[in-house]
């Protein structure tokens, strides 16, 4: 469908007023009966901490009224932290893997499998308008397909000026319900200037204004009273303090998405979020169901899924031994959560702390702890995660080997029908160890599941469980054995009734 036209209203609201023009945003029950609409703006290069420390009242307006979520993304082998697969991942709602888009060429995109989300609500929902303005066009000229109703490569001498103008124009005059706005002046401060520099600071600030009168051109709308907005504000990759990216560091793979809309609460924030869940995110609120057989990686903000690993954020604590991460970094405990348990009694002793059997951490500290040893690829794992790392662990002296086991909580079951056991799971392989996965009825005898003994990348398993005639409860049990070789990651574990089909749906 075309964008359709609309007329213009007569009092425009000022920038200042972005805190308090946000307020609507924040009422599910009255948002229930307005028409859904979405507004993503992707600031390329930009960095969270860096906006915090510029004068952006437009970009903390919308942190004061809804979440705030700090993130993270890949890096080599998979793919350099650049342009095009951060925003392929943004658009499509998958991970480099899925998208294969891995260069700024998109050289092999699987695009035809894995459309931006504006393709998807066209083809979904076609009576719905859909508009792109992109300051990096081949965003505009790739990734996003010429289903899109309107498509706005703006001239690089126009940008991201040129940008902001004509989104307001089209915000004002027109009616999309589906808004990608990508403005890209921050990410040419920081290669030319660094990240830490003042010039940069002052990119920041700039595009801060754009999405004031971006987000002025939205509350001015002469029916902005009967639509319910949801605005996503996100980026592709960080910066070094020196000015690039494309590596592995934490700076160059920060990320982050700011959310404000209906049933978000105001100034929260969310560690569970990753950048596939933008899509997601837009799709929901737009009302059109999340198909299985489109294998999203991302989930609707809206719809947090509780983890039990997650709820010992508060516990983590800074480093022990390992002298890379930094002071400032909190991340790691041993003691599970209510119901979990570890059983040490084969573990050796000795070696660093930190990895002594398995440990929850966070993705930051990990990756912290060695770089550049594919932990920057533990994509699908969330907030904070079960690690078993036999390689950190023998940095200093050990006796005996890596013995340790993950047992969960006893959970219920039906005896004699099926169940699934759903996890996040990555699992690294080197030589001389070996993951187990198994389960124990009513804390009976351990019967084996499924054993790792070659490299799995990060994925979603589901395996069936056959329920013994009159069994009440399982308990599942995670079983990492090795020496100074590599990890075993564990996250977001859940048993549910009825079985999985051929390709892991339910049946």
């Amino acid at each position: 469908m075309r964008v359709r036209s609309l007329s213009r209203r007569s009092v425009l609201l000022g920038t200042a007023a972005l805190a308090t023009a946000a307020g609507p945003l924040s009422g599910a029950a009255r948002a229930a009966a307005k028409t859904p609409k979405v507004l993503v703006i992707g600031i390329d290069g930009a960095l969270l901490n860096r906006i915090e420390d510029a004068a952006s009242p437009a970009l903390k307006g919308l942190m004061a009224a809804g979440v705030t979520a700090p993130s993270s993304i890949y890096a080599n082998p998979l793919a350099p932290t650049m342009s095009g697969p951060g925003w392929a991942t943004v658009l499509t709602g998958v991970w480099p893997d899925k998208h294969n888009a891995k260069d700024n060429a998109f050289t092999g995109h699987r695009f035809d499998r894995y459309p931006d989300f504006l393709t998807r609500v066209e083809t979904a929902k076609p009576e719905l308008g859909t508009l792109a303005v992109c300051s990096w066009n081949p965003i505009t000229d790739t990734v996003i397909s010429s289903k899109a109703d309107t498509r706005i490569s703006t001239p690089p001498a126009e940008y991201d000026e040129g940008t902001t103008r004509r989104t307001v124009d089209k915000l004002t005059t027109t009616d999309p319900d589906a808004v990608f706005v990508h403005l890209d002046n921050v990410d040419h401060a920081g290669h030319d200037h660094g990240a830490a520099s003042r010039q940069y600071l002052d990119a920041i600030e700039g595009a801060d204004a754009q999405v004031g009168r971006i987000l002025q051109a939205v509350t001015s709308r002469a029916t902005y009273a009967e639509e319910d907005w949801l605005i996503l504000v996100t980026t592709d990759h960080g910066h070094t303090d020196a000015g690039g990216h494309g590596g592995s560091s934490w700076a160059e793979r920060h990320t982050f998405l700011i959310a404000a809309g209906s049933g978000l609460g105001a100034g929260t924030v969310r560690h569970d979020v990753r950048m596939p869940d933008v899509a997601a995110t837009a799709l929901a609120h737009l009302g059109i169901p999340l198909d299985p057989a489109w294998d999203l990686d991302g989930r609707p903000l809206q719809q947090p899924t509780p983890d039990a690993f997650d709820a010992l954020r508060g516990q983590l604590k800074p480093p022990v031994d390992e002298t890379g991460i930094g002071a400032g970094v909190i991340g790691f405990t041993h003691t599970p959560p209510n119901g979990w348990s570890v059983d040490n009694s084969a573990m050796g002793s000795g070696g660093v702390t930190e990895w002594r059997g398995w440990t929850f951490t966070t993705d930051e500290f990990w990756t912290k702890a060695q770089p550049d040893q594919e932990r920057e690829s533990n994509l699908r794992a969330r907030g904070v995660f079960a690690v078993a790392d036999g390689d950190e662990w023998h940095d200093k002296a050990v006796t005996g080997t890596f013995d340790s086991t993950l047992v969960s909580p006893a959970h219920p079951v039906t005896g004699g029908a099926p169940a699934t056991l759903t996890y996040t799971t990555y699992y690294r392989q080197e030589g001389g160890q070996r993951g187990e996965v198994s389960v124990a009825y009513d804390d009976g005898a351990p019967q084996l599941l499924k054993t790792y003994e070659t490299t799995v990348p990060s994925r979603v398993e589901r395996l069936t469980l056959r329920v013994p005639a009159g069994a009440r409860t399982a308990r599942i049990r995670f079983r990492y054995t090795g020496g100074n070789n590599w990890y075993w990651v564990v996250d977001q574990v859940t048993l549910t009734a009825g079985g999985t089909a051929p390709g892991g749906r339910r049946r």
